[in-house]
């Protein structure tokens, strides 16, 4: 549970092995590689491999191909590193043509039948007209327009009555009016472009077919079928060309992959002009098992030195979690990654959000059912959050048996307290006698969280030798001698009838403590052996006093912001006997409200605990020791 030791790592070889080494380096998902422009921007004469990724553009075509196709495309392992580029897009573009070819028959087919389907649902309005299509449009005085006009544009007709045509509409839908208009040969153009402007859409009646509308209908209807028909081969055929393709297709997929990545591991790569190198990071566990992967090269040497050997580049970050605090650690990456040389608070964190998420929501049913909905969200979904949720659900149970509380019912384990000997329930939540004292407990836990933050920020600057902030920050030494003597000394004055305010305890205690943060950053200057007041006292002395404020009011506010601990115990016991009360008005149907009530309970609620203990982690915790400046470990594979 802390941060992996590391080691800085040189791959050095002639140039004539570059290409085997970056096939091995890409499968490397313990290695932590350095850009080289990080090292040749420092050093004349050194160069950065820039060659023109060939696979690039084949990637790119490829996967339009593939989108377009709709091929299904599997996992598939390499199975040759040495691809001829030519042949492969030679065969994709070839079964691309096949597949566009039959794709377009297809579209035209659609297209047909879409065009017939309309030419009938039009003959199915004029049905009842006992006249020949073939002389209908065979008029040489008058043209016919079959079609449909949008509903909103029925009205507009009235503003063209005086021009020559005759308009009648045989149906309606809600969205369209199915009509006719007729005109003369003279006018034909003109009134064409006032229906066009109309939004008018021309519904054309096959020329294949002839007579009256019901029989055009059969032949219609007939040759919808065979157009189906037609249409149920083409599908065969690329369905049997996509079923053909789909393997070739996922290997080549795999096999550009890889090698564009490869390729693309050319800007780790220091042109030392006959030989290269490749610099970078590697965990001390790691480090035979990265010798494995080059052992039967023995051309390649493999340099090992100390994390801090380049000073021009920075050790990143790799944590090692337990199984209890492994899920926690997306917590602290949301927050920032920690320094190299800081320490992982993973495990506080893990600790700590388990403790209080537990005490807010202490329920032994719902506790167990957050625990299980986490373990299936894991198992089938691969969530972090389902793990948290394992663990926080455990400590709501606990909490559950500590409270009495059983999906709401405070009376259902009374018989286990009896058994215990005790003569009543310990605790009741809502009893009046518990407000105060939850309240207290709640400040209680604050204080001992926000000293143990300061704690740890002690540690980090004494292990970075920053002594500065480890005497004289607000949390530092004077910061927590000032918060733990204030607190400590309120609480023997009036709570134990100590009387510690004297003198001697005040000026010592907190008024000096209070200097020492006052003239924080003076100090530090002369620790560092430079000016005390650069800028001048007077612009330093407003900016202290005003920062001083801020300093007092955020301990107060900080050790306040804790009393959300024991506001949503009582929140919590409070749904819960509104749910109770429901359960009791409902009579029979008292069984299915209480199940949505506690669904209703468990999601709301839990969803807000969840946020509230993780805004005490953030602001409350996190503020006082953690920067989050550090680089996260990242093999070539998650780059």
């Amino acid at each position: 549970m802390a941060i992996a030791k590391m080691k800085l790592m040189n791959i050095i070889a002639d140039k004539k092995y570059l290409e085997e080494v970056l096939l091995r380096f890409h499968e490397l998902d313990n290695f932590h590689p350095e850009l080289a422009s990080k090292i040749v921007d420092r050093v004349h004469g050194l160069t950065v491999l820039q060659d023109e990724n060939p696979y690039t553009e084949i990637m790119n075509r490829f996967q339009d191909i593939s989108m377009e196709m709709g091929v299904s495309l599997h996992s598939s392992n390499v199975k040759s590193k040495d691809c001829d580029l030519s042949k492969v897009k030679k065969y994709i573009e070839g079964v691309y043509e096949e597949y566009k070819q039959i794709a377009m028959v297809k579209k035209e087919l659609l297209e047909v039948i879409q065009e017939n389907k309309d030419a009938l649902a039009q003959l199915e309005n004029i049905e009842s007209i006992d006249i020949s299509l073939d002389d209908i449009f065979s008029c040489k005085y008058i043209r016919v327009r079959f079609g449909r006009l949008p509903l909103d544009s029925i009205y507009k007709l009235q503003f063209y009555k005086n021009h020559p045509f005759i308009f009648n509409s045989f149906n309606t839908d809600h969205n369209y009016s199915w009509c006719v208009y007729f005109t003369t040969p003279k006018y034909e153009g003109e009134v064409d472009n006032i229906f066009s402007s109309l939004y008018f859409e021309r519904i054309r009646i096959p020329d294949f077919v002839h007579g009256t509308p019901g029989k055009a209908k059969e032949m219609l209807r007939s040759e919808i079928e065979n157009d189906y028909v037609q249409l149920s081969y083409v599908d065969k055929k690329l369905e049997e060309i996509l079923a053909s393709c789909r393997d070739h297709f996922s290997d080549i997929q795999a096999e550009l992959t890889f090698l564009n990545c490869t390729f693309a591991a050319r800007k780790y790569v220091v042109n030392l002009g006959e030989r290269f190198s490749i610099t970078g990071f590697v965990a001390e566990d790691d480090v035979e098992n990265v010798k494995t992967m080059f052992q039967d090269l023995p051309e390649v040497e493999l340099e090992v030195l100390p994390a801090h050997s380049d000073k021009r580049l920075t050790p990143p970050t790799k944590l090692k979690n337990g199984w209890f605090t492994r899920p926690f650690a997306m917590f602290v990456e949301m927050y920032g990654m920690p320094n190299y040389k800081g320490i992982d608070p993973t495990p506080f964190v893990a600790l700590t959000y388990t403790l209080l998420f537990g005490v807010m929501f202490g329920d032994v049913g719902q506790g167990i059912v957050l625990s299980l909905v986490g373990y299936l969200a894991y198992k089938w979904k691969g969530m972090k959050l389902g793990e948290v949720g394992v663990r926080i659900g455990l400590s709501s149970t606990f909490f559950g048996f500590v409270f009495g509380s059983v999906f709401g019912n405070e009376e259902l384990l009374n018989p286990m307290f009896y058994a215990l000997g005790f003569e009543e329930k310990p605790i009741h939540v809502m009893g009046s006698n518990f407000i105060m004292p939850l309240l207290i407990m709640a400040i209680g836990i604050g204080v001992i969280l926000i000293i143990c933050s300061i704690c740890i920020n002690l540690y980090i600057n004494f292990k970075k030798k920053d002594y500065g902030a480890f005497f004289f920050s607000p949390n530092g030494l004077a910061g927590i001698t000032f918060y733990a003597g204030l607190i400590g000394g309120a609480v023997a004055q009036f709570m134990f009838g100590i009387p510690v305010f004297n003198i001697i305890y005040i000026l010592c205690i907190i008024v000096l403590p209070l200097i020492l943060m006052f003239f924080q950053e003076p100090l530090q200057h002369k620790l560092e052996g430079k000016a005390m007041f650069p800028e001048g006292f007077g612009g330093f002395f407003t900016q202290s006093f005003f920062e001083l404020f801020e300093i007092c009011l955020s301990f107060i506010t900080n050790t306040i912001s804790y009393l959300r601990v024991g506001g949503f115990v009582l929140s919590h016991a409070g749904m819960m006997l509104v749910v109770t009360l429901l359960m009791e008005m409902s009579g029979g149907a008292g069984i299915i409200v209480a199940i949505i009530g506690n669904i209703f309970v468990m999601c709301l609620e839990g969803m807000i605990v969840g946020i509230q203990v993780l805004r005490l982690e953030f602001y409350e915790m996190f503020s006082r020791y953690f920067t989050g400046d550090g680089i996260a470990f990242k093999s070539l594979k998650d780059n």
